[in-house]
């Protein structure tokens, strides 16, 4: 569901005018979409909704400092992908055994659309794939990739939630398909 950039921008306005139940319906707009993303960063589904949460407490400390400069999807991005970032470095500070399925494929399966049982099968083993290459990808790689693939967010947008410039995320995203591309064959091989 798409909704316009200007009923954000409101309900931005409306939030940091105290209205507090407008953070209420930006998380009804926003929270799946910053969740997959953040799944899709961190590769843990728990972990993915606190930082959505907290995602969206720290949009809310920053109501009355928002200006609406560029999207509201840039902005709260912005915010899940410095989350993602901190996450990062705290999980490299603070080392643990991951909690995998048996055969070392993350515990997150996308929504099945296939109807036969055995095509589902082949479809979860081809996103398993999919999902541990873009977990081995650089951070930065995966979140511009991620942030353009599945956010389809302009390269504009991107450069704006990552602090970088246009031309870095459109080098960044070709990088990340290309090493893609070098994981997956390793993979199938």
């Amino acid at each position: 569901m798409s909704f316009s950039t200007e009923d954000d921008v409101q309900l931005m306005q409306r939030l940091a005018g105290d209205e507090d139940l407008a953070l209420n319906e930006l998380m009804g707009r926003w929270r799946e979409r910053v969740t997959a993303f953040l799944l899709r960063m961190v590769g843990d589904h728990a972990t993915a909704m606190d930082l959505a949460q907290e995602a969206f407490v720290r949009l809310y400390v920053s109501r009355r400092s928002y200006k609406p400069t560029a999207a509201f999807s840039t902005y709260l991005f912005h915010i899940a992908t410095n989350l993602a970032r901190s996450h990062a470095r705290w999980k490299g500070r603070h080392p643990t055994v991951p909690m995998t399925a048996e055969d070392g494929t993350l515990t997150h399966d996308p929504a099945d659309t296939a109807p036969s049982p055995d095509e589902k099968a082949v479809l979860r083993e081809k996103a398993a794939l999919v999902n541990q290459a873009i977990a081995e990808l650089p951070a930065d790689l995966r979140e511009a990739l991620l942030l353009f693939t599945v956010e389809q967010m302009s390269h504009a947008e991107v450069a704006a939630a990552l602090s970088c410039s246009a031309k870095a995320v459109e080098v960044r995203i070709y990088r990340a398909r290309q090493m893609l591309r070098e994981i997956i064959g390793k993979q199938a091989s």
